[in-house]
């Protein structure tokens, strides 16, 4: 998948990368956070970096002309981060219904490019997670390289039964 995106810098535990959207706001610096919230499963947040540099702010709305760019510079990161934490499963969901929206729309849009490298899961509103299926709505999804797609299903499966039986 040859999109347009920002180059970025990549920390050397690639968990965290910085990237400048240019567009017709002018010129916003962007953070891309892994942080780790389970047995290899890592949550991915966005946002527009805070003065300090240090943190972002995903609740802005930025509207600089260019978020299929952002959105390719996201997924850009997730593949580096991923060849680099080969186990790990990256949970994302937006900050607000509309980003989550804007999300699926995304992976909907270059689903076939993304399942040649990874597996995609959707929560459902009814509270358990299945495969990625095409214009179905998630309030989150999972994602990890296609090689971890048994294991991680296994224990999807079990969360799903957990849930069901109020464990």
């Amino acid at each position: 998948m040859h999109l347009p995106r920002y180059s970025y810098y990549a920390s050397e535990s690639k968990t965290l990368f910085e990237f400048t959207s240019e567009g017709s706001k002018g010129f916003i610096k962007k953070l891309i956070e892994y942080t780790l919230v389970g047995p290899e499963v890592y949550n991915l947040g966005f946002g527009d970096m805070d003065e300090s540099g240090e943190t972002f702010n995903d609740m802005l709305v930025s509207n600089n002309g260019d978020s299929y760019k952002v959105l390719a510079t996201v997924a850009a990161t997730v593949v580096e981060f991923t060849e680099n934490h080969p186990k790990a499963a990256v949970l994302a969901s937006g900050s607000t219904k509309s980003r989550t929206r804007l999300y699926r729309m995304a992976l909907n849009r270059y689903l076939c490019d993304i399942q040649q490298q990874f597996v995609i899961f959707g929560y459902c509103r009814n509270n358990y997670w299945e495969t990625f299926i095409r214009d179905q709505e998630y309030e989150a999804f999972l994602l990890t390289r296609s090689e971890n797609q048994q294991q991680l299903w296994l224990e999807l499966q079990i969360v799903n039964q957990m849930i069901k039986t109020g464990e």
